[in-house]
């Protein structure tokens, strides 16, 4: 077959098309990027994503790839793209993205693929997971200060989390093709895409995080200048001061302002750990709490009824003064997040195949993960590191206590995590099984390579769990 002709449709522009085009707003897609480094040489790819930034559908060709940028996405640019590229087939780069329906309805199902990152309808499940009720809703004058400065309104969110939900379901629904990664998402996919076939695919990381410089899998590097504080870092709660970073173990959460992602259950499990490591430090990569002095600090904290929740079960556990944001982090500065953290925590309700926990096992870091989801296909407990029940603190602070007494077996599952994840993250191997997807898809949409999501099919390919 002549190198096939692929169309993807991403959901935010990649830096190769920003930098093309002179663009700016949402830039990213790391676990897209990634992908796309490994398969561009043998594929003809157009990486189409829609942005406002763009006055009109701008086209360039860079490195290898074309990009295409709209500004709306609405059915007649997208007809319009497809009799410009004329693509074998079109790959959909996440289920909940609204141009995705679109491009769906003008290229119809039997040529499109779309890949699973995550799911939304068991996100907006448990995205409020844990967080008292009281927190939950909003009055009449909170909602109309968000229409005028928005905050973090909790049914806000769910209702923003509850509506891609449906939209997926709706896109789901009519799909003949979807790829994942994990048993997980076999079995929902089994569910909500009951007319398609399933084809297993690893997701590719950011380069960065393949190398650890100065250290073999599992040890950790030494990093030079380090000293614990962080120029563009937030305290929680405001003004508390930084400490030296190698007082005490620290501690690694790479996201903590949604609920889902389950900071607050992580609070919970910070006296226990205090008790055992007086000196222990709770990193949380990100923004802090947005603070713009004591006048308004009342109004904004009722607008952010989630950072409230946190701040007040911090102060009450008085573990506040352990809590550090780093400020937001490019590959660069997180990888040495990573390296600089004795233990990487995963404390999501919910999660299918989560980057940061990839990340950290590529970096061969101790790795910590609830046991939800996707992630017992990425890690095996008690040899890879340990999974813990989400909704339980305290099984969370025995396995953050268990991994620190005893830096040996750490260190060890270390570097097992990092073995696992150089498989299940190979650039080579993940962007041959893509491109044997393509093949098979538009050599036969009906042949024996791929199966249905419900049914039951060898292992092959890093999906057993673990």
């Amino acid at each position: 077959m002549d190198m096939p002709s692929i169309l993807w449709l991403a959901s935010v522009t990649l830096p190769g098309a920003a930098k093309a085009l002179g663009l700016t707003g949402a830039i990213g897609g790391g676990w897209v990027e990634g992908q796309l480094g490994a398969v561009k040489d043998k594929a003809r790819i157009t990486v189409c994503t829609v942005n406002g930034a763009a006055k009109a559908p701008l086209y360039a060709e860079t490195g290898g790839v074309c990009y295409a940028v709209l500004p709306r996405g609405t059915p007649s640019e997208f007809a319009a793209l497809l009799d410009r590229v004329k693509p074998g087939l079109v790959h959909l780069w996440g289920s909940e993205y609204p141009p995705a329906a679109a491009l769906l309805a003008q290229c119809g199902p039997k040529r499109a693929l779309l890949s699973v990152q995550g799911l939304m309808g068991p996100c907006a499940e448990h995205l409020l997971d844990g967080v008292p009720l009281q927190y939950r809703g909003s009055c009449t004058a909170q909602r109309l200060i968000d229409r005028v400065v928005p905050g973090g309104l909790l049914d806000k969110q769910q209702a923003f989390f509850d509506a891609q939900a449906a939209r997926e379901q709706a896109l789901l629904a009519g799909l003949r093709h979807v790829s994942g990664r994990t048993a997980w998402d076999k079995s929902e996919l089994a569910r909500l895409a009951p007319n398609a076939r399933y084809y297993h695919c690893g997701e590719t990381l950011r380069p960065a995080f393949y190398a650890v410089e100065g250290a073999g899998p599992g040890e950790k590097p030494a990093v030079q200048g380090s000293n614990g504080t962080f120029a563009q870092a937030g305290a929680f709660p405001q003004g508390a001061a930084p400490r030296q970073s190698r007082e005490g173990p620290v501690l690694l959460l790479s996201q903590g302002n949604l609920p889902l992602k389950g900071l607050h259950r992580l609070i919970e499990a910070l006296p226990t750990v205090r008790a055992a490591w007086p000196r222990a430090q709770l990193r949380v990569a990100g923004w802090p709490p947005l603070d713009k002095g004591p006048l308004l600090r009342p109004a904004i904290r009722w607008m952010f009824p989630y950072q409230r929740y946190c701040a007040g079960l911090a102060a009450r556990l008085e573990v506040a003064d352990m809590i550090r944001y780093t400020g937001p982090l490019n590959a660069d500065a997180m990888k040495r997040q990573y390296l600089e953290a004795d233990v990487f925590l995963l404390c999501s309700s919910i999660e299918n195949s989560p980057n940061s926990l990839g990340e950290a096992m590529l970096l061969g870091r101790p790795c910590i993960a609830s046991r939800v989801g996707g992630v017992p296909s990425l890690l095996e407990d008690g040899r890879e590191g340990l999974l813990y029940p989400a909704d339980s603190p305290k099984a969370l602070a025995d396995a953050i206590l268990a991994l620190l007494a005893d830096p040996a077996r750490a260190a060890a599952m270390g570097a097992a995590a990092r073995a696992r994840a150089l498989v299940t993250h190979d650039p080579a191997r993940n962007a041959q099984a893509l491109l044997g997807i393509y093949r098979q898809i538009l050599g036969d949409g009906d042949n024996p390579g791929s199966e249905r999501p419900g049914t039951q099919k060898s292992q092959e390919g890093g999906e057993a769990a673990g």
